[in-house]
């Protein structure tokens, strides 16, 4: 059951992502407004339901489906930024510096790595 929540929230995520993007790709030719929008909006989104789940009872099928499911569809970067607001919360500041300067600095390193992988075998 879970299984079939995560699933089709992750396409109401995907789908959202994508129209979100697609409205505001025009908007700065020479900057992914869209995709920032996402990823702030769902950022914001995350911290949102977050706070809500710890003052309200969310069955784990309906924690599954929004974070998971839906915000998980919509963008990763709201997890990422979920695992930092834990890790900063819970005072461990070192894991957190750490894991936004590698995911940040090898994230986009390994985005040219798979560029250069392409045009070497294309």
């Amino acid at each position: 059951m879970r299984f079939l929540l995560v699933l089709g929230g992750g396409a109401i995520g995907s789908l959202l992502r994508y129209g979100v993007s697609g409205a505001f790709s025009k908007a700065g030719a020479n900057f992914p407004l869209g995709t920032l929008l996402v990823n702030l909006s769902g950022s914001f989104l995350i911290g949102l339901f977050w706070g809500i789940s710890e003052k309200a009872v969310f069955h784990p099928n309906w924690k599954a489906f929004i974070f998971t499911g839906v915000l998980g569809g919509f963008t990763t970067f709201s997890a990422y930024s979920l695992e930092n607001f834990h890790l900063l919360r819970s005072g461990e500041n070192f894991s957190a510096v750490l894991n936004i300067a590698l995911s940040n600095i090898l994230g986009i390193g390994l985005v040219f790595l798979g560029f250069g992988v392409s045009r070497y075998f294309l």
